[in-house]
């Protein structure tokens, strides 16, 4: 055989193998669970199902039995303050030990993130309100070193609101491969 061919031959295989452990790796690091949930209440709340799994992913890994450092619970880290005055403006029942439910946890997740859509006017200001609260993000929002509009973050001053918003923003990316 010719060196030409073995070369290509070598350029094939290895590009076949790139790619499925590129696969591999997309379905290990950006997993999909609760598939029909996610888009059950994407859709109810108008909310991108794909923002909501990315979401999901950063949060818990779809660990539905995730709590946090600070509190956060579920699928979705929700605080359970927060939880219950989403539940509350539902009008559904609230139970602090519900949150490790995974239907439970998105509807109010995906509720929130609908809520959040309303107070403002981009997703990364969104995803901000999510992680920080909306009352920081109020706050960073009319200070001229974060916003020069009072309505877009030119500047996120928390690191790791700035770290989780950009994970967030990089799976949204796969899963809308991911969730067509």
């Amino acid at each position: 055989m010719k060196k030409a061919g073995i070369i290509s031959i070598i350029f094939v295989t290895t590009l076949v193998v790139a790619i499925y452990l590129f696969l591999c790796l997309s379905y290990i690091l950006y997993p999909i669970k609760y598939k029909d949930i996610i888009l059950l209440y994407g859709e109810q709340y108008n909310v991108n199902s794909n923002l909501i799994a990315s979401l999901i992913n950063v949060e818990s890994g779809f660990n539905c039995d995730a709590v946090s450092q600070k509190g956060a619970v579920g699928l979705m880290q929700l605080m359970p303050s927060t939880a219950k005055w989403l539940a509350n403006e539902l009008d559904i029942e609230y139970a602090d030990d519900k949150l490790f439910e995974p239907e439970y946890n998105i509807k109010l997740g995906a509720y929130y993130l609908a809520y959040l859509s309303k107070k403002f006017e981009n997703i990364r200001t969104v995803l901000c309100a999510y992680n920080a609260g909306e009352g920081v993000v109020k706050n960073w929002l009319s200070n001229r070193e974060y916003s020069s509009d009072g309505k877009t973050l030119n500047y996120i001053p928390y690191a790791e609101t700035k770290t989780h918003v950009e994970k967030v923003e990089k799976g949204l990316k796969i899963y809308e491969r991911k969730l067509k």
